[in-house]
């Protein structure tokens, strides 16, 4: 068999393993909440290894929930979060997730606060993708946030750093193209769509959120995403999130797989499980990206429609914490002065 036909992979099976985030907001210190961290990378072998078992082994793709080895700042500075909970780009928390992959042979798809040297005082919620070597093959930064700094909050020096592609990355594997969507930016379709220009199939989607009403705005949104990109979406929630004050079940359960018909083609409960795994049939995919017809969205896309409407600067400013000596304060009294600037236009 020739390189080319082992490097391609037109159909496989992924997993969208919903298990509970042990939170590291009680921790006392880094290295009390380091051995947290640890102790769920353990338990994600254990558990990765028996769904792996019983799924079977072309399961090539695992994708776990948001924020799931340590949870999110509740109160924390963003200085003492960074110390505390933060990875840095090359953690050896990286490398014990890496072992994972490498020795199941899959390529596993995670979501942690990150660390950049670039950027020091700050930290970005970073959506990643481990190959089945344990090289980090994706590194996607979570581009909206109501109460975590992103890249657009530093603009202007990111896109110095790392370019539009390091912006909107794709991986491009022999399992597909990759693009990961965070947790609530599923509700805004323009993230996903530069994600799909940019030759995405499967959209990794780390969550934790609540679930049990199928008409909330995310489900909807999973839904609208799949069909408008013809994507596959593996949407993974967590299964509660345990050391806090916050009710442990609040954000359980609904992982799930849509197919790129905007079929739910795998859907789970609450709990920790491993039942929501499905095919992901890429030839399919691709078949019915190139068919003619009204249902070949992305090819009737027209961009240039839109370009002077998404140039209006009116909105939530970029580059709003260049300056890094910022407090909690920020996010929400940026977001109210984009309110009364937008009520004054009209627009709201």
């Amino acid at each position: 068999m020739s390189e080319k036909k082992l490097s391609r992979i037109d159909s496989f099976k992924a997993l969208a393993l919903q298990v509970t985030c042990q939170a590291v907001n009680q921790a006392q210190n880094r290295t009390e909440a380091r051995s947290l961290m640890q102790d769920t990378i353990k338990r994600l072998g254990q558990q990765i290894a028996a769904s792996l078992a019983f799924i079977g082994s072309d399961c090539r793709l695992v994708v776990l929930p948001e924020y799931l080895l340590t949870g999110f700042p509740m109160g924390e500075s963003l200085t003492a979060w960074a110390e505390k909970a933060c990875l840095a780009m090359t953690d050896p928390l990286y490398e014990s997730l890496g072992k994972i992959a490498e020795k199941q042979g899959i390529f596993l798809a995670g979501n942690a606060y990150e660390l950049d040297p670039n950027f020091p005082g700050l930290y970005f919620q970073t959506c990643f993708v481990l190959d089945p070597t344990g090289t980090i093959v994706l590194r996607y930064r979570r581009l909206n946030s109501m109460f975590a700094p992103t890249p657009h909050d530093v603009w202007d020096k990111y896109l110095e750093c790392y370019g539009i592609e390091g912006v909107f990355p794709v991986a491009k594997t022999e399992i597909g193209n990759l693009a990961a969507v965070a947790s609530d930016e599923i509700l805004f379709p323009e993230v996903a769509r530069s994600l799909a220009t940019r030759g995405a199939e499967i959209f990794l989607h780390p969550t934790s959120e609540i679930y049990g009403n199928a008409r909330v705005p995310k489900e909807a949104a999973k839904i609208s995403r799949a069909v408008e990109n013809i994507v596959y979406i593996i949407s993974a929630n967590t299964a509660g999130i345990a050391n806090t004050a916050i009710p442990t079940a609040s954000v359980d359960g609904g992982s799930k797989i849509i197919d790129y018909r905007g079929l739910v083609l795998a859907e789970i409960g609450a709990g920790e499980s491993m039942a929501a795994f499905a095919e992901i049939d890429l030839a399919a995919l691709r078949r019915y990206r190139r068919r003619l017809g009204m249902s070949n969205l992305l090819a009737r896309h027209r961009p240039a429609l839109y370009t002077e409407t998404y140039q209006q600067s009116h909105f939530y400013p970029a580059n709003s914490m260049l300056e890094t000596e910022v407090d909690r304060k920020h996010f929400i009294q940026t977001q109210q002065e984009t309110i009364e600037r937008l009520a004054k236009l009209g627009v709201i």
